[in-house]
This record gives C-alpha cells, sequence and structure tokens, in this order.
C-alpha cells in the first residue's frame, strides 16, 4: 500500500474555519442540540466526541445544510453551506454510504460523480489512488468489505480536492493497518492547510490522531482543546504513586490525613487519590521510612470523556 504521503491533490490555497455558534436544534420537547459553540481550526484534525445520541451527527447534518437549525449558525468560512459559490469544492463530507449502485464499480461511480459535478473523469482514479483503492476500484461496489468501502466514500469527499473535510467515523470497518493508514492520511491533508473534522467513538484513536478536542454531552458543549489540557482540566481524576519502605504505616497516616489509599502491592507501591504530590510528600517525611517513588499519575482521555459526558466532572 503506497503511503499517503508519498500522493496527493494540490494542496488548498488557504484553509477555511469551521464556526459553530449557539447551535441549537429541538425535535418536539427534546433538544438533540442546544446553544452548541466552537470552532475548528485551518491546518489541524480536530475530533469531534460524544457517546451515542449526544447530537454529533445532528450538528454535522446541520452544518452540511442537511438538517435546519432551530437556533444558531454553522458556518465555514463565514458562509452557511447553502450559500457557499462551490459547495462541493470547499466542503468533502463523509456522513453516510456512498450511495454506490451495488453493480457498479468503485471507478465507475466516482466517474458519475465526477460528470455530475464538472470534474473531469480521470480525478476519479487520482483519489482512488490516494485512498489505496486504484485496483480495487475495478471491482464492483457489492464486492466491497465494509472498509473498501469506508476508503471509497473517503475518495468520494475528497473528489473537489476541497479545503475543508467532515468525516463521520472514517476508521470505522478498517483494520489496524488501515487504522493506522488512515491516521496517517488525515494528519497529512490538515498538513496542506485543510480544515480536518472528524467525528469518532473511538477515543484512543482521536487521540492519537486529532490535535483539538470537542466533547459534547447531551447535545451540549463539555470541553475542548488538547487531549492533555482536557484531561488535566478534570479535577479529582489525578492520582499520586508512591513506593514506600513501610508501606502500611505510611498508608493509614495518608488516610488520617483524608486521602483515599489503594491496599499496598507487594513491592510497597500504595495509590493515592485526594491529595497531591506535594502533601503526599509532606505526609511521608513526618511519618518516616524510605521513600522509592513519588509520581503523579495523570488521567487518560478515555477516563477523563466518562466523567465528562456522565456528569461526573468538574473543569477547572
Amino acid at each position: 500500500m503506497t503511503p499517503p504521503e508519498a500522493k496527493g491533490a494540490s494542496a488548498p490555497a488557504g484553509g477555511l474555519p469551521i464556526e459553530i455558534a449557539a447551535l441549537s436544534k429541538r425535535y418536539r420537547d427534546t433538544w438533540a442540540v442546544e446553544d452548541l459553540s466552537f470552532t475548528v481550526a485551518p491546518g489541524r484534525v480536530t475530533g469531534f466526541l460524544g457517546p451515542n445520541g449526544a447530537g454529533k451527527t445532528t450538528t454535522l447534518r446541520m452544518l452540511l445544510g442537511l438538517t435546519a437549525p432551530t437556533s444558531g449558525t454553522a458556518t465555514v468560512g463565514g458562509r452557511r453551506y447553502r450559500d457557499l459559490a462551490q459547495p462541493l469544492a470547499t466542503v468533502g463530507a463523509m456522513l453516510d454510504e456512498s450511495g454506490a449502485h451495488r453493480r457498479r464499480t468503485g471507478r465507475d461511480h466516482l466517474r458519475v460523480q465526477c460528470a455530475a459535478t464538472g470534474l473531469p473523469a480521470r480525478r476519479a482514479d487520482e483519489v482512488l489512488d490516494r485512498v489505496g483503492l486504484l485496483r480495487a476500484g475495478r471491482k464492483r461496489y457489492e464486492e466491497y468489505s465494509l472498509g473498501m468501502r469506508q476508503r471509497l466514500n473517503l475518495a468520494q469527499a475528497l473528489l473537489g480536492d476541497p479545503p475543508v473535510l467532515v468525516l463521520d467515523e472514517p476508521a470505522n470497518g478498517l483494520d489496524p493497518e488501515g487504522i493506522a493508514w488512515m491516521r496517517a492520511l488525515l494528519r497529512n491533508l490538515a498538513a496542506e492547510g485543510r480544515t480536518v473534522l472528524v467525528s469518532s467513538h473511538l477515543i484512543s484513536e482521536v487521540e492519537q490522531t486529532a490535535d483539538d478536542l470537542v466533547i459534547i454531552s447531551r447535545g451540549r458543549l463539555v470541553a475542548e482543546g488538547s487531549s492533555r489540557e482536557i484531561a488535566g482540566r478534570v479535577r479529582g481524576e489525578a492520582r499520586v504513586r508512591v513506593r514506600s519502605s513501610r508501606p502500611a504505616e505510611l498508608a493509614a497516616a495518608l488516610a488520617a490525613a483524608g486521602a483515599t489509599v489503594s491496599p499496598p502491592a507487594g513491592d510497597g507501591l500504595l495509590i493515592v487519590g485526594g491529595l497531591g504530590t506535594a502533601a503526599v510528600a509532606a505526609v511521608a517525611a513526618g511519618h518516616g521510612g524510605e521513600l522509592y517513588e513519588l509520581a503523579e499519575e495523570a488521567p487518560d482521555l478515555e477516563q477523563a470523556f466518562l466523567r465528562l459526558t456522565q456528569g461526573k466532572a468538574e473543569i477547572r
């Protein structure tokens, strides 16, 4: 498989930001999205996270003009999708199945799209090559695996060489090699100056791919920033690892100081919650004994995500 960085269309002249401002969508008595605001910057991969039913797809549909908002705006470069002069050459979207006829080859499907949008037929082979489907493009769509269909969807999104990409679960159905390939491709698309917004439920994968994160729950924004920033702003998650020559006595002293302490491990390791590193060090100094390890364990993104979306976390 040719690495994605070895091929590619011409880079867009300049990136366009995606701006979501006080966006809301109400269905009868339910708010699918409520007063949502965030910005997606050009030249970066932004991960759009949230549990099922959080409002991610509804937000993307409003951005692409497929669903009318109850209030607020969703714009690309300051314009609503319907007001873009060349929408398909501005925004490449991957939300649903490509719509390919099951008896048509992937190549022919893309050529039909080229003819419908005024693009040269050779563009079909160019995007098939970029997504690693150049040979498979001669197969019928009905023969495609889920991962191949995902690649064809992405190829269709890239047809117009758009400066903005909106991708819903692009790694769905890909094997580990395909996921690594997708990660590299998304980074290269952003490095070309494109704005890349990726919706996903694969938290660990998004953490490895995205520069920025937007997390929503019940239609509302709960956090945005880098994964490290988000995890670091969740209070009550940080724990301290401490290893002592007298772990049982130190555990009792820490508990008396108000900490939560795991039972000592066989090597004297304690996991301490509720006290910072400096406070644990002070208790240990007053307690006596030798310290072999003292370090803070920062929360990972998955822990922070679960606490944020379940409403159990405070943000500094």
